[in-house]
């Protein structure tokens, strides 16, 4: 959806947005029907074998695998690939830049989708055995919700396609508007076959390479390899995905939690700001406060000396300046007068 805005075709974002909304979410259902039929296991690596336990919920997860994968004619094809052929229709060499990195994205995800159909319900079950024991499938409930997200992750794409995205609608109205020299589409409708079929081959590329690396490939063979050093090494940098977590957090976070430390919370908050700000204005409160506790003596002739300064100088500030009054309510002077008599009356 970012990726389409970023080409200045929003329509085209909000139509992947709607079809990504319902095939994954069949993913996610499905992932939930999985996580607790195995008694809330979620790592991948523990499951396995659950083709013909719960095979309702294998159908829904590949459906919604393959929609997500891209797959011709399902809902994730109509949109995902009319996003990268926008984005290589503007014959720029960033936008077919971008275009290739999204290629290689759709590589990578028919590669991780096809290794959780596979992990989850192909290969031997490493689960518990009171987890395969007790495990099951949805309930009818669930599985009424999940047949709906099914039709929607085959159908919706190409149901709505023409009306979201196609050539001359005005399915949007004013309420989305695209530039003229912005708009490609009528571009990407012309591209060659070619250009259009390289996201389905690096799709189907990705599952091939999926099957072939957790299917047929010996595991002593990928055993061996992965104990090689070339091997730890390649396992390593994609176990650890790619180091970014490390390098975000030691090169980046803690740079900046450190200067955030070191700088701003000793020098400015509890420097500059703690100063200037409430421990610096309570320090300067008390200190005024003692040198005028000194003029309180208790003798009445002094109390009201400071009570008629007050009033006086209050008299003074608003023939100086009118406009307090409209800043001063009449019951709040009454309510000091009142106030000033009492204590008068109490020194008396």
């Amino acid at each position: 959806m970012v990726f389409a805005c970023g080409t200045s075709n929003y329509n085209v974002g909000i139509f992947h947005l709607s079809n990504h909304a319902f095939f994954k979410a069949l993913l996610f259902l499905s992932a939930g029907s999985v996580i607790h039929a195995l008694s809330d296991e979620q790592d991948m690596r523990k499951m396995g074998g659950l083709l013909r336990i719960v095979p309702y919920t294998y159908a829904t997860m590949f459906i919604g695998s393959l929609s997500l994968m891209g797959f011709p004619f399902m809902a994730g094809f109509y949109s995902k690939d009319i996003i990268l052929e926008l984005a290589f229709s503007k014959f720029i060499l960033s936008s077919h830049f971008a275009y290739w990195l999204g290629v290689v994205s759709a590589f990578f995800t028919s590669f991780y989708s096809m290794r959780l159909v596979y992990l989850t319900f192909w290969s031997k079950t490493n689960s518990f055995r009171y987890s395969i024991q007790n495990a099951h499938d949805v309930s009818k409930l669930t599985g009424f919700a999940l047949i709906i997200l099914v039709f929607c992750s085959i159908f919706i794409g190409y149901l709505t396609s023409d009306m979201a995205v196609g050539v001359g609608t005005n399915f949007w109205g004013n309420s989305l508007i695209c530039l003229p020299e912005h708009s490609d589409i009528l571009n990407a409708e012309f591209l060659p076959v070619f250009i259009k079929l390289i996201p389905v081959i690096f799709s189907c590329l990705g599952m091939s390479c999926s099957l072939i690396v957790y299917c047929l490939l010996d595991k002593k063979l990928k055993f061996q390899f992965k104990k090689s050093y070339f091997g730890n090494l390649f396992y390593t940098f994609f176990s650890k995905k790619w180091f970014f977590d490390k390098i975000y957090n030691e090169l980046v976070g803690q740079s900046i939690l450190y200067s955030g430390y070191s700088h701003t919370y000793i020098i400015i908050d509890r420097g500059i700001l703690e100063f200037l700000g409430p421990y610096g204005i309570s320090r300067l409160v008390y200190s005024k406060c003692l040198n005028i506790k000194g003029f309180h003596s208790g003798l009445l002739y002094h109390s009201l000396l400071f009570y008629f300064l007050g009033i006086i100088l209050s008299f003074f500030l608003i023939g100086l300046c009118p406009q307090l009054l409209s800043f001063i309510d009449i019951n709040f002077i009454f309510i000091f007068l009142v106030i000033f008599f009492i204590t008068c009356y109490k020194k008396l």
